[in-house]
């Protein structure tokens, strides 16, 4: 992470997740990073993107300690319980929608709001997970309604964010992330364990591509390869 200072403090947002986890772990590996804070429904501060309360809150505890040059959201559901991607349209229900969005675009909507102030003046990163399966023009096989249409929705808030936090905030960048299969909870339904990476290289593969970016890459949705993606 050699385009941070040295001891740069990162946060990372769903560290009780698989990724969130792995990116923690990855961190705090890293000679150059100073200190890695993760926050999920149980830390403290805590966070729960079905409790809006807390998200503003958490960025106000936060805001009394310096400024976080790396910021990464890692939250993001694909099932919950007996509600599992749709297949077709007769599957789409409000139960299924609601969850969706709550977690892929409400809740980090609200972190951008937040936690956008709390980036670095220097070199401030704000990356969000989102998926290659949220990209319109990628879009050929349909199917997974609720999730496609909740991350493209995400990469629309990424993108308008980024053009206003660059008034405000030159030297920030703000992408959104594509991880690919991991292995983890949220794939293990769909083949994960056999088709998935391990998340700590996952993790690994964030951490590259981040370190590549500059103010010029901000609004771009990019791979764990450090592709650019089709909105």
């Amino acid at each position: 992470m050699n385009s941070f200072p040295d001891q740069f403090r990162a946060l990372v947002i769903g560290s009780s997740g698989a990724i969130g986890a792995a990116l923690v772990a990855a961190l705090a590996q890293l000679p150059r990073c100073g200190a890695v804070t993760g926050l999920h429904r149980h830390s403290t501060p805590r966070i729960d993107f079905a409790d809006e309360g807390t998200i503003a809150a958490a960025a106000r505890e936060l805001a009394s300690a310096p400024r976080f040059h790396l910021i990464i959201n890692a939250t993001g559901i694909l099932h919950q319980g007996t509600l599992m991607p749709e297949k077709r349209l007769a599957d789409l229900n409000y139960d299924h929608l609601q969850a969706m969005f709550q977690v892929n675009t409400l809740g980090p909507a609200l972190v951008l709001r937040h936690f956008t102030p709390l980036l670095d003046a220097e070199r401030g990163v704000m990356g969000v997970l989102s998926a290659k399966v949220g990209s319109i023009g990628d879009n050929r096989l349909g199917g997974w309604y609720g999730y496609r249409a909740s991350k493209a929705a995400l990469n629309m808030l990424v993108k308008t964010a980024a053009i206003e936090l660059a008034r405000s905030n030159k030297q920030s960048v703000l992408v959104a992330l594509h991880p690919g299969t991991v292995n983890s909870p949220l794939s293990r339904p769909f083949r994960g364990e056999q088709i998935g990476r391990a998340a700590a290289d996952v993790a690994t593969d964030l951490l590259q591509v981040i370190d590549s970016l500059t103010p010029a890459d901000s609004g771009s949705f990019r791979s764990y390869q450090g592709e650019i993606l089709p909105w």
